[in-house]
């Protein structure tokens, strides 16, 4: 298996990804990776090892650049090299942890669409309070979205979470103001409509309190309100856990109280890590596309590899064309 990873993308640029790639080698025997990159700045961290090569590239994509003007602007960036790696079949799949509108455009433009999917979806796996998580789609590939966008979401995720996660017959929900079916927007109604009639174990309407609780395995919504959603969970834990460090350190018999309970509390951290799920798939492009976080360490680049490996190694995207195929002869 080969995938190529973006070594310039992320804030601790090329450390991370160079290291995270040395771990996954490790790891799988049959794994090749190739980093893109500028050589100068990789080989400090970078073991000689037969299965990691370095493609040479000074120019990178910016957290500043246009995303829409990336692929015209930037042919030779470490992250559009890597997407026309995947294109040309050269690799598998691939990884970045760099600008995220970058990345959904250039995997838009290089890798391209499943045939019978109308707009792709970022896709995190975010955690729960039993550890098990669950698979938000979009998260804002597209902030307008149609119904039957929707409904495609639900399929894509559902075969992930089956084939990947390994999570039989997975519960998908549609996020909305309330569990009812009449609630909600017009556009959520006809959603649920659509999911109804879909090939998914459909629960219905799932509200956002409940998400961390394991509501659903799949949480279907438009990328708008995904990343709100997104947004909220990952401000809530990082406040969360400021005020608890904050209530410890407030003098000694706290401090006392925090050393007895440390292990236990980095416990609960490590649960709500969702890079310890991998990356953000961008699902419904024709070959693995992966999204690591922008603070990404050696051990989230590593899980993300993880994440991608099996990805491919289950043949996911096929998966998903034939059920779309399916559902289409179906419907005509």
């Amino acid at each position: 298996m080969k995938i190529a990873i973006d070594a310039m993308g992320g804030d601790h640029a090329p450390e991370a990804a160079v290291k995270g790639a040395k771990m996954a080698v490790d790891h799988y025997e049959d794994l090749e990776i190739t980093l893109y990159g500028n050589e100068e700045l990789i080989q400090p961290y970078l073991e000689k090892h037969p299965r990691i090569k370095v493609y040479h590239t000074t120019e990178k994509v910016e957290n500043t650049d246009e995303p829409a003007r990336v692929v015209r602007k930037k042919k030779n960036a470490s992250m559009v090299l890597m997407a026309e790696s995947v294109k040309n079949g050269e690799s598998d799949a691939c990884i970045s942890a760099g600008n995220t509108g970058a990345l959904m455009s250039t995997g838009l433009f290089k890798v391209g669409r499943i045939k019978g999917i109308d707009r792709p979806a970022l896709s995190p796996t975010l955690p729960t309070v039993d550890g098990t998580g669950f698979l938000l789609l979009d998260v804002g590939a597209n902030v307008e979205t149609k119904a039957h966008h929707l409904m495609q979401y639900g399929i894509m995720g559902s075969i992930y979470v089956e084939n990947v996660r390994g999570i039989k017959n997975p519960r998908v929900g549609l996020l909305n103001v309330g569990t009812e079916e009449q609630k909600g927007s017009e556009l959520v109604k006809e959603a649920f409509q659509l999911l109804q009639q879909a090939p998914v174990n459909f629960i219905g309407n799932v509200e956002a309190r409940d998400l961390l609780e394991g509501a659903a395995d799949v949480v279907v919504t438009d990328g708008f309100s995904g990343n709100i959603a997104l947004k909220s969970i990952e401000g809530t834990a990082l406040t969360m856990f400021s005020m608890i460090k904050d209530t410890f350190m407030k003098n000694m018999k706290t401090k006392v109280a925090a050393a007895m309970v440390k292990s236990d509390l980095k416990g609960i951290k490590d649960q709500l890590d969702y890079s310890e799920y991998g990356g953000a798939g961008l699902f419904g492009l024709s070959a693995p596309v992966i999204k690591a976080h922008g603070s990404s360490n050696d051990r989230a680049i590593f899980n993300a590899i993880k994440q991608t490996y099996h990805l491919v190694e289950a043949d996911v995207v096929t998966l998903i064309e034939k059920e779309v195929k399916a559902m289409n002869e179906r419907e005509a």
